[in-house]
């Protein structure tokens, strides 16, 4: 699955910002020119420009299908970071050691709220996200919960700042039910914590990734889970806004994009290949596994315009504003929006419209 909120983060951040060091050490000493907001992206990539890209789960697709070719060709040289989602990614952008970062949509938004500068340069969507959900609701063993309504009462895991969080604030505003319906437990999803958490109990409720439902119900004999029935396929990657505003990195993270966004179609296509590269080779899963995960992916696609995913994120931090006591935000200011062609035009015919834009 190319989403965020799926990808197993493989080293704490400590150890990872104590790695990134190095990659900073050796990065290009100057800055390119600035450049505005405003201004089209540049066309060429300067001699020597890198970027510092924590975005796993594509990194092993590009590599696997041969299009890290092409970011060669275009003179962008990746420093590639094993982060990913807003905790670390957060962590990594303040100690100006990433560029960008592959997250949901909640860290753009937490990035804002607590003062780090950050642009979103692409949009991925699951072509069908209720039959694909990410998440499903975990039920811990010997709890009885069998729809949303029944969730009164209950002991939920919870994560103000990351897509989990922000998922349990929306299935509590659809079921019809207050914060003080339920007891939110703060805990953040590290790995598999959440599962964890579920197994001993400390919760009666978390949601889990949708692919590791049968294993969770597998190890933990009484375990179920329920759909939420709500659309949580946001796929974003964000940057540091003063990446963007580099023109040298501009123009290396215009080459990214249309790379990143045939990665994602070839990881369609190629689903085999897919589960090898990603679930076997780098999360260790065994290969009947690996193709179950992929099979419960879903496709993914690349939307024509990104006007149906901003008013998503809008919605979003509407919620999380008044249910979490933060400042009103305008999602417009959280999206650059020269990417959208970029995207577009490198997926071509296979852009993805209506409902699942």
């Amino acid at each position: 699955m190319i989403t965020p909120p799926r990808k197993a983060v493989l080293a704490g951040a400590a150890a990872a910002l104590l790695a990134l060091s190095s990659v900073s050490a050796c990065a290009k000493d100057e800055a390119g020119a600035s450049l505005e907001l405003t201004s089209a992206l540049p066309d060429t990539v300067p001699s020597g420009t890198e970027l510092r890209l924590g975005d796993p789960q594509l990194q092993s697709v590009i590599q696997a299908s041969g299009l890290d070719s092409e970011l060669t060709d275009a003179g962008v040289a990746v420093e590639w970071a094993n982060i990913s989602g807003g905790p670390k990614s957060i962590q990594a952008f303040r100690a100006d050691k990433l560029d960008c970062s592959a997250v949901a949509d909640i860290p753009s938004l937490f990035a804002a709220w607590t003062g780090t500068a950050t642009k979103i340069v692409f949009q991925a969507v699951t072509i069908d996200p209720l039959k694909f959900p990410i998440y499903q609701l975990g039920v811990a063993p010997g709890v009885s919960v069998t729809s949303l309504a029944d969730l009164r009462g209950k002991k939920i895991a919870y994560s103000a700042g990351q897509a989990q969080g922000a998922l349990v604030l929306r299935v509590l505003q659809k079921a019809g039910l207050s914060q003080s319906d339920v007891t939110l437990v703060e805990l953040t999803s590290n790995g598999d914590s959440y599962v964890t958490a579920l197994g001993s109990k400390a919760v009666d409720v978390a949601p889990i990734a949708a692919a590791n439902v049968k294993i969770y119900n597998a190890k933990y004999p009484g375990a179920t889970a329920i759909n939420t029935g709500i659309r949580d396929d946001a796929s974003t990657l964000y940057c540091l806004t003063k990446s963007v505003e580099d023109a040298d990195k501009a123009a290396a993270l215009k080459a990214y994009v249309a790379v990143r966004t045939k990665a994602l179609l070839w990881a369609n296509e190629h689903p085999d290949e897919y589960a090898k590269a990603y679930y076997q080779g780098v999360q260790g899963l065994n290969e009947a596994d690996a193709k179950d995960v992929v099979a419960t992916d879903g496709a993914k696609g690349i939307p024509a315009t990104w006007d149906n995913a901003i008013k998503r994120l809008q919605e979003t931090a509407d919620l999380l504003a008044t249910e979490q006591k933060h400042d009103k935000l305008d999602v417009n200011t959280l999206v650059d929006r020269r990417f959208e062609k970029v995207q577009a035009e490198a997926a071509g015919a296979a852009v993805v419209t209506g409902d699942a834009a």
